[in-house]
């Protein structure tokens, strides 16, 4: 039997959860935007002003790196861009949603933000490297550091920009109860930590240590390299048609909840941008009608669609 129309679901059909968990709770990527931010207005704003706040800091190192040429202030400065451009498939997704679906694009074009995240990490990868070469390139080939007040100064304005972030979005993120935007707050505050390892660098170099300029930007690129392997595991994972186990789990656990299904035979599911589709299998008595399995389908849709908001559309199969 399968759903053939829209029909009233009696409550008792279905049971309230307070408590789903969502993906990227724990952890901080560039080049996605967590599914539960991108679909709440509030935390949508928590984004666009964490991107002015970080283009700013970014500019301002900008110019004192290149007055000064340290590598460790081009390091946090590329941390920096990096963070900022984590809204970018967010944009990309903003300005491809307004388009419908074609007969050729039947499910959108979700696909792309999950390009824009790949690009965003392979500018990250790239500026990593090149960081990493001019450091070491500086161990065997040491040049002076210009403007040493101004690089200090520099550092203190990437710590100041990441602090800022850092309690705007924990601020927001419990407003909302979102969890991952919390998160996000976390990591801004660990960013305002490496922007005060390039003061560490500069007093260095002021003290007569030239190579603490390029040490602290091997250990920012550290960093940025794991970065980059954490983001591109999300992000190729997405790419094929992967979900997190947990996400799974909470698919299955909502849809036992709902009364007379037996049992939850397959659960397939998968991102498109920060969207998700899912199809279920699902197994009923044998003595109910097809009106009752098409209730009980469009409770399983019901249940779902009240708990994870970012569930873009699920196909309910019911069997016997």
């Amino acid at each position: 039997m399968a759903p053939m129309k829209q029909l009233s679901i009696p409550k008792s059909l279905t049971h309230s959860h307070h408590h789903v968990h969502q993906p990227g709770e724990d952890t901080h990527t560039h080049g996605t935007i967590d599914p539960a931010i991108a679909t709440s207005e509030r935390g949508l704003w928590a984004v666009k002003v964490s991107l002015i706040c970080l283009t700013v800091t970014a500019i301002a190192q900008a110019g004192v790196f290149w007055l000064s040429g340290s590598v460790a202030l081009l390091a946090d400065l590329i941390h920096n861009v990096g963070d900022a451009m984590t809204a970018l498939p967010l944009g990309v997704a903003f300005i491809l949603g307004r388009r419908k679906p074609t007969k050729r694009f039947a499910y959108g074009y979700g696909r792309v933000e999950d390009l824009a995240g790949v690009a965003v990490v392979g500018v990250i990868l790239l500026s990593a490297l090149i960081t990493a070469y001019e450091s070491i390139n500086r161990f065997y080939h040491p040049q002076p550091i210009h403007h040493i007040g101004a690089l200090a100064m520099a550092a203190l304005i990437g710590f100041v920009g990441n602090e800022t972030v850092a309690i705007f979005r924990t601020r927001v993120g419990r407003e909302i109860n979102s969890a991952a935007l919390v998160a996000d707050g976390q990591h801004a505050l660990a960013d305002g930590l490496v922007s005060l390892a390039v003061l560490v660098s500069a007093i260095g170099v002021w003290a007569g240590y030239s190579w603490a300029d390029p040490l602290v930007g091997l250990v920012i690129t550290g960093l940025l390299l794991k970065i980059v392997w954490e983001s591109g595991q999300t992000i190729f994972t997405r790419l094929l048609d992967g979900v997190e186990p947990e996400l799974v789990d909470t698919l299955r656990h909502l849809t036992e909840h709902v009364t007379d299904i037996r049992s939850v035979e397959a659960i397939r599911a998968r991102w498109l941008g920060h969207r998700l589709y899912a199809e279920l299998d699902v197994v009923i008595a044998e003595n109910l009608s097809v009106k009752e399995g098409q209730a009980i389908a469009e409770a399983v849709n019901l249940q779902l669609q009240e708990h994870i908001p970012y569930l873009e559309n699920v196909m309910v199969r019911i069997t016997c």
